[in-house]
């Protein structure tokens, strides 16, 4: 029996509802997190305008990723409550004003004040993800997740447009832009997505009973991988700009371009991330990616030095670390891994708990924004302690090494080898000895009346 041309249609409708949700969703997305990374650019001038220390511009450029990491939870749980429609244009239309205003702070506070309200734009993330994925059939939901993912590529969309409009006009435009842009942004998603009934789950569960899901260790692993995928993603887009005017001697032009370089990739391949996920399955990708990233950050972790060897001819001085090529390209590299591994990290959560995609999405997104509001500070503190700028790499090096033991003892190596949940060790094969002969060896006579 074939179905009737209604029913076909409907079924077209339905496919063009998908890709048109994906699509604006994607965009949505990518202007909030180009909102959210502001600061990664015109902290520049800021720092310089109020004299801050390595420190304070970290929590300066942190402020905007707490808040957009503490709404996170209940910004998912509402999103299955009462849709991804109407969260998502709310929220994008929350943080205009806030822009706006970012342009006439004048004092340290008035920035973090202002930050925080600016940071809703961050919070998204846990918005669009459980509304694109349930569009989509399971076995496409790591792709879909993935493609809605790549809008962390406003990360790198900051870095062309900000210092640009920066250097031409001065800072206080570029909150300007930004409010304008995602106003029309909120017009546009508003028109071009959809909302349907069967994809929400009502439920009277409160926010302190869904943070019981940080018992789950599951969920615990995964808050730690993202912390490292998507905080360490954040936290570089934010810091990689001065660090390449510090330590290279670059103008913020140049050096923004530069730094997308990581950013970019760490956003836009995600959708590869997401197949990826799909065809091998979300394990071997994120095991994969903790190696590569651990080899990239073990060669950015080392300092430019100079070293003296005492040779024949006397001493001889040599200049080591890694020149402008060579940074970005291993952040190039870590930028595609980690794209990977924010894919892969969510296809274990639609995998896992596929009726509660939402709550546990804000709470493992929690983490990494937290990541991300964390770690900018503790860069800043390390360069105040030590003086390297590297020492950033150092501490993420460390945390990737925490992130490949527990993946190790957790997912990879999952049988026990002793104690009473050991298996039985398999018997060995009788072993057929000659007979006793007189020509034999004493020790091998031995052996056989044994």
């Amino acid at each position: 029996m074939h179905p009737s041309p209604r029913a076909h249609a409907k079924e077209v409708v339905v496919g063009r509802q998908s890709w048109s949700v994906l699509i604006v969703s994607t965009l949505a997305f990518t202007v909030c997190f180009m909102v959210w990374m502001m600061f990664g650019v015109i902290g520049i001038p800021i720092k310089k305008q109020l004299n801050l220390n390595s420190t304070e511009f970290g929590l300066l450029t942190a402020m905007p990723v707490l808040a957009g990491s503490l709404i996170r939870v209940p910004l998912g749980i509402w999103t299955d409550r009462y849709g991804g429609r109407i969260v998502m244009t709310l929220l994008m239309a929350a943080t205009v004003p806030a822009i706006w205003l970012m342009a006439y702070a004048t004092q340290f506070w008035h920035f973090l004040a202002i930050g925080l309200f600016v940071g809703l734009a961050g919070g998204s993330f846990s918005v669009g993800t459980p509304y694109v994925a349930r569009w989509f059939p399971k076995s496409r939901q790591g792709f879909a997740m993935g493609v809605y993912g790549a809008g962390n590529s406003g990360a790198a969309v900051n870095k062309f447009v900000a210092p640009v409009l920066l250097v031409a006009f001065g800072w206080t435009v570029v909150p300007h832009v930004y409010a304008a842009v995602m106003l029309g942004t909120v017009l546009l998603f508003w028109f071009f997505s959809y909302s349907d009934p069967g994809h929400l789950v009502p439920s009277s569960v409160k926010f302190g009973d869904q943070l019981k899901a940080l018992k789950d260790p599951k969920v615990l692993r995964y808050c730690q991988y993202y912390s490292i995928v998507f905080g360490g993603y954040v936290a570089l887009s934010l810091w990689m700009v001065q660090y390449y005017v510090g330590e290279f001697g670059l103008d913020i032009r140049v050096a923004a371009l530069l730094a997308a370089c990581f950013s970019l990739p760490g956003g836009v391949l995600r959708a590869i991330g997401g197949w990826l996920s799909d065809k091998y399955g979300a394990h071997s990708v994120t095991w994969w990616v903790m190696w590569v990233s651990w080899i990239c950050l073990f060669l950015l972790s080392y300092p430019q030095f100079d070293l003296t060897v005492m040779t024949t001819n006397g001493p001889k001085s040599f200049s080591l670390g890694l020149n402008v090529y060579a940074f970005t390209a291993l952040m190039f590299v870590l930028g595609i891994a980690w794209a990977f591994g924010k894919a892969s990290t969510f296809k274990y959560i639609s995998d896992d708990y596929p009726h509660n995609i939402g709550t546990i999405s804000g709470i493992v997104g929690l983490a990494g924004g937290l990541g991300g509001f964390v770690l900018p500070i503790m860069f800043g503190a390390l360069m105040d302690l030590t003086g390297m700028r590297s020492s950033a790499f150092m501490l993420m090096y460390g945390i990737v090494w925490v992130s490949l033991i527990w993946m190790y003892f957790t997912e990879v190596r999952r049988t026990e080898v002793m104690g009473p949940e050991a298996p039985e060790a398999p018997s060995l094969p009788h072993l057929h000895l000659p007979s006793l002969s007189p020509d034999m060896p004493a020790s091998l006579q031995n052996l056989q009346k044994a």
